[in-house]
C-alpha cells in the first residue's frame, strides 16, 4: 500500500531539505500494529537529523517522526488483538511524517477521545520527563532541581511531573516572554541565561545549597557549569546535545562540542558521590521495551486523569513541515509542536 509521506532528501536548510512523496508501506510485523495517522510531532532531535548532527537517524533519504495519533487498522499476529481499530498514541522509530505507519504493538496506548494534540506531547517529552524522573533517578521531597530549555516540552513535562512533590525547581530559559509560561506553570525561580551567566544566578537563588538534579539537554559548556553546581549524591542527566545545533564547520565543532564538556576522570563520580546518567530514549526502547511501555501507560493515563497537561505550542498542517522545523529550531516555541494531515 502507497500512502503520502515527508522524505528527508538532504541536509540543511527546511525549505530544501523535505519532498513529499507516495510510498509504499510495508504490511506489519508479527509484534507490530499498523496506524492509519491523523497528525504526528515535531522534535529537536528532527531539527538536529535535518542538520546532519543526530547519528541515530536512518541514512538519506528516509522518514523522521517520533510520535503518531491514529487509528490501528492492522495488527500482526503476536500483536494484542484488542488494539484493532482503537485510537492511540504511539512511538515510531522513525517513520512518523506518514500518513501511514507501523510500529511496536509495546509502543502503543489507547487513549480514546483524549485530545489528539496533547496525546502527542505524552509520547517523546512526558515518557522521557517521566523516565528520567521516576526510574533513571530518584528525586526527593526538598531537592534543588535545574532544568535547562524548561518551556519546551520535555522541560514542561518535567515541571508538571515534579512540581506536587515538594521540589524546588530552578527553570532555565533564554527568552523573558517565556516567564509568564514558566509561572503558570508553578515554577518559582527562573533563570534567563541571556541576561547573565546561569552558573551565578542558579548560585545566587541557592545561597550554600547545591543543585540535586540537573536534567540538560544542551550539553557542551554547560556540562561543566552543572558540573559545579551538582552536590555529594547528586545526579546529571544528560539527554541532548543542542549546543552542537546549527554548527556548520562538522567535524571540528563536533570536536569542539565534545572538548568543552571536559574529562571526567571516573573514580571522582565515587570520590564525590556524583553521577552523570545519559538518556537516550531509541536505545530505552530498543533494550527496555516493558519499561517503555510502562511508562507510556504512565503518562496517558496521568493525563486522562487530570493530572497532566501536555501545553500545544503551535499546530501547523502537514505540507507546513518547513516552518514548523524553522519553528522549533527557533528557540521561540513552548510546549508541543503538531502537524496534522
Amino acid at each position: 500500500m502507497t500512502k503520502l509521506s515527508i522524505e528527508l532528501v538532504k541536509y540543511g536548510a527546511s525549505k530544501d531539505a523535505f519532498a513529499f512523496k507516495e510510498l509504499s508501506i510495508s504490511e506489519p510485523l508479527e509484534d507490530e500494529v499498523q496506524i492509519e495517522v491523523e497528525r504526528f510531532g515535531v522534535n529537536y532531535a528532527d531539527v538536529m537529523s535535518r542538520e546532519g548532527n543526530y547519528r541515530e537517524a536512518p541514512p538519506l533519504p528516509c522518514v523522521l517522526g517520533y510520535e503518531v495519533v491514529g487509528k490501528v487498522t492492522k495488527v500482526g499476529k503476536n500483536s494484542p488483538a484488542n488494539l484493532m481499530g482503537k485510537r492511540v498514541v504511539a512511538f515510531t522509530r522513525f517513520g512518523g511524517y506518514s500518513q501511514l505507519v507501523n510500529t511496536k504493538h509495546f509502543a502503543v496506548a489507547i487513549i480514546g477521545d483524549y485530545d489528539g494534540n496533547k496525546a502527542l506531547a505524552l509520547a517523546t517529552q512526558y515518557v522521557t520527563a517521566y523516565y528520567m524522573a521516576f526510574v533513571a533517578t530518584t528525586i526527593q521531597k526538598g531537592d534543588n532541581v535545574l532544568i535547562h530549555a524548561a518551556a519546551g516540552g520535555v522541560g514542561t513535562a518535567l515541571i508538571q511531573l515534579l512540581r506536587n512533590k515538594g521540589v524546588n525547581i530552578i527553570a532555565k530559559t533564554r527568552n523573558t516572554d517565556k516567564a509568564k509560561y514558566l509561572k503558570d506553570q508553578g515554577v518559582s525561580h527562573i533563570v534567563n541565561y541571556t541576561e547573565s551567566d546561569y552558573y551565578g544566578q542558579v548560585k545566587a537563588i541557592l545561597k550554600d545549597q547545591r543543585v540535586d538534579v540537573s536534567f540538560n539537554p544542551v550539553g557542551g559548556s554547560t556540562f561543566k557549569k552543572d558540573w559545579q553546581l551538582l552536590g555529594c549524591t547528586g545526579a546529571l542527566v544528560l539527554f541532548g546535545g543542542s549546543e552542537r545545533s546549527g554548527k556548520k564547520w562538522g567535524t571540528l565543532s563536533t570536536l569542539n562540542f565534545v572538548r568543552k564538556m571536559g574529562i571526567i576522570i571516573p573514580i571522582t563520580l565515587m570520590m564525590r558521590s556524583k553521577s552523570i546518567i545519559g538518556i537516550n530514549m531509541l536505545k530505552v526502547a530498543d533494550f527496555k521495551p516493558l519499561t517503555l511501555q510502562f511508562c507510556l501507560e504512565e503518562v496517558v493515563k496521568l493525563a486522562i486523569e487530570g493530572q497532566l497537561d501536555p501545553q500545544v505550542g503551535a499546530v501547523y498542517n502537514a505540507k507546513e513541515i518547513s516552518e514548523a522545523h524553522e519553528f522549533i529550531g527557533s528557540g521561540k516555541s513552548t510546549g508541543k509542536v503538531v502537524l496534522e494531515w
